[in-house]
């Protein structure tokens, strides 16, 4: 099983200039498996595929005397010698020579042949007409064509002028010799590694916390967020950076010795001591990437505090749903489906899921942490994975399967490792599934070995690509990006990551003029390119920053068509889900581009009312599902529920093939997650409707 751990930017980067005279702390593992497959799709493609060739120009004057010199030579005698040279197999010896393969070879040739054959012989070349005259006299032989028809590829395909380089330049083998001045120190790095709720991340961050100077590296902000506000609380004074936004215990002029950041962040001009938290499966290749820098790393192994159990019955039914219990799900449609689901047996949850703004996240996990909020389930996606604190007694799987494949073992440990936690009411976890005939899977499952991580993500530095445009300048920023990854090298132990994240929004400003290095810039935020209005917002920013106009508050707001109305229908809620990632993006380039995106302080304050409308939104819609869930004279109320019913039924509709001609409600038993006791409901419940 393939992986990439944040732990890349620190050992691949960010610790290569670090000493060991403070602390720097975890960073957790994220799964790229379904993206590594359509990493290798895209691997397979060759330069020869990707590079467009350039129009030859032919001479504008004609030599003098040419007639006299090329005598009766014609485009029949000429195609005839080229044939001729396109068929000896000294002549495609030597091209492969010079990094023309078959598939350029005949790509170049025809150019060639089209340049050596134009309606007006004297636009060619003088020198190689005369020889193509000699060689159709039968004065020398075709192979002396060779020089010329190198030249002419060179011409056409100009990375073969510069494929030594090119290759140099995307050399990612050895990512340690780029910081020279980090080989010059020598360190020790300590690694706590072990299961969930084993104390791990405890003792690095309490060695965070004791340490003279210190930077806390996370994979996302929430949880960079979490310590930045955990450090302050303790009296020690903390900042926060994050890629889209800054944040002083005192102030810019007053840094603070301790720094909570994202992995992507972190300043390689930090001098750091290195502790890093993950997984057992993550040892070896920490190990394999500080063998070329001939550094040692201290293994702190823990076991979990509490005992985490498999359940021998699945749930089955909703009332058999307790305080304390958390039911996963793998979609927003599902999570909803489920909350309304509990709400029909007089339950009410909390949700947490990914698009939610991390304010709403916090209060959401707030709420269902507090004994004394009547929250006292909680319903979420596989987002909950990723280090929220929570109070689960009973991680319950509302399937054993995401996006259509098997969850992997790594997966659904760090999942069902959320029940219990150490400490709390809630100390003995349990794991278990909503359907009986999910369990056996979920336990074989869990049974299974976590492999050792085989190699970890890497990409390109500006620095290479900006190199690599110089030798082929013509090529768009989309076209550079496949052309260094199917040239690039890199060792056993990475592989290529972050690259195709890029092309997807290289693609949708690919019209837009903008410098290379605002595309670069604008090409690596953090942006959700499956949603259409936001991709379309992109595209808008990109046009208007190209024409030299900032991007001011006024502009971005009326594009929202701010201010935005309160969420009622789940519709409206991913409205304000877009606009919040929209706010999002425009933080996240002011970063980078403080003048022409010049509002932030502004845009930030916005972003905090609409995490708030967000937090009502879900409220609102929660309690609309509870009402909606019985019978109702309120117009609104039921055509809040309606539109829910019609959302979960649309969305199936789309997964149907037409090869699958099932009904609805069989596809939302094989799509959505429904047992056959709540479908049998849902026939009801929508037979009566009908009715």
């Amino acid at each position: 099983m393939q992986r990439v751990p944040g732990v890349l930017r620190i050992l691949g980067s960010v610790t290569q200039r670090c000493t060991a005279s403070s602390t720097s702390t975890p960073s957790r593992f994220q799964t790229m498996n379904s993206r590594r497959k359509r990493n290798s799709v895209r691997k397979a493609a060759t330069i020869e595929d990707l590079v467009e060739p350039r129009k030859v120009k032919h001479v504008t004057q004609a030599a003098a005397g040419m007639e006299e010199w090329i005598g009766a030579l014609n485009n029949t005698n000429i195609h005839m010698s080229l044939d001729e040279f396109m068929r000896r197999p000294m002549v495609r010896q030597l091209a492969k020579e010079n990094g023309i393969n078959d598939k350029l070879f005949m790509r170049s040739f025809k150019s060639f042949r089209e340049y050596c054959t134009p309606d007006d012989l004297s636009s060619v070349d003088p020198a190689l007409l005369i020889l193509l005259s000699d060689i159709s006299k039968g004065v020398k032989d075709c192979e002396m064509l060779y020089p010329f028809f190198l030249d002419h590829s060179k011409q056409v395909f100009p990375h073969l002028e510069a494929m030594d380089d090119l290759r140099i330049i995307s050399d990612l083998t050895r990512p340690h010799n780029w910081y020279p001045e980090a080989r010059s120190i020598t360190r020790k790095i300590f690694f706590h590694a072990g299961p969930t709720n084993s104390g791990k991340t405890y003792h690095a961050l309490k060695r965070f916390g004791e340490a003279k100077s210190a930077v806390f590296c996370g994979p996302l902000k929430l949880l960079a967020s979490e310590v930045f506000t955990r450090t302050n609380a303790l009296g020690i004074p903390c900042d926060l950076v994050t890629g889209e936004e800054r944040r002083f215990a005192k102030d810019n002029h007053h840094p603070s010795q301790h720094l909570s950041s994202t992995v992507e962040m972190l300043s390689t001009q930090m001098r750091v001591e290195i502790h890093l938290c993950g997984e057992p499966a993550a040892i070896d290749i920490v190990k394999k990437l500080l063998e070329p820098i001939g550094e040692t790393v201290e293994i702190r192994y823990y076991d979990r505090k509490s005992p985490l159990t498999i359940a021998d019955k699945a749930i089955e039914s909703y009332s058999n749903i307790e305080p304390g219990d958390c039911i996963v799900c793998f979609s927003k449609k599902a999570v909803f489906f489920n909350s309304k689901k509990l709400e029909e047996n007089g339950i009410k949850p909390a949700v947490i899921y990914g698009d939610l703004p991390p304010g709403t996240k916090l209060a959401q996990a707030a709420k269902f942490n507090d004994p004394d909020d009547e929250c006292s389930v909680l319903v979420a996606t596989d987002a909950i994975g990723m280090g929220l604190n929570l109070n689960i007694r009973r991680v319950i799987f509302n399937s054993c399967t995401r996006q259509t494949e098997l969850l992997p073992t790594y997966a659904a440990l760090q999942i069902a490792g959320r029940a219990g936690r150490f400490g709390t009411a809630y100390a003995n976890g349990v794991a278990t599934t909503m359907r009986k005939e999910d369990l056996g899977t979920l336990k074989t499952i869990l049974a299974e070995k976590v492999e050792p991580i085989a190699n970890v993500g890497i990409a390109p530095t500006y620095d290479q690509i900006e190199t690599f445009s110089f030798h082929l300048p013509q090529a768009s920023f989309v076209r550079l990006l496949d052309l260094f990854v199917s040239v690039c090298s890199v060792s056993d132990h990475f592989f290529i990551c972050t690259v195709y994240d890029m092309r997807e929004l290289a693609v949708l400003i690919d019209q837009v003029p903008l410098p290379l290095k605002v595309r670069y810039t604008f090409c690596t935020s953090p942006l959700n390119t499956d949603d259409k209005r936001t991709a379309a917002v992109f595209v808008k920013m990109a046009r208007r920053f190209a024409t030299g106009q900032a991007l001011t508050y006024e502009w971005l707001m009326d594009m929202l068509e701010w201010p935005p109305k309160p969420a009622s229908t789940l519709s409206e809620l991913s409205l304000l889900e877009q606009n919040y990632e929209i706010l999002d993006q425009y933080m996240w380039l002011s970063m980078r581009f403080p003048d022409m995106l010049p509002d932030e302080p502004r845009v930030r304050e916005a972003s905090k009312i609409l995490d708030t409308m967000i937090q009502e939104g879900v409220e609102g819609f929660m309690s609309l599902l509870a009402i909606g869930s019985s019978e109702s004279s309120d117009p609104k109320i039921r055509k809040t529920t309606k539109s829910l019913e019609e959302k979960l039924i649309k969305s199936s509709e789309k997964s149907e093939t037409p090869a699958k001609k099932s009904s609805i409600l069989e596809a939302l038993l094989k799509r959505a997650d429904i047992s056959e006791e709540d479908l049998e409901q849902l026939r009801e419940e929508l037979n009566k409707k009908k009715k």
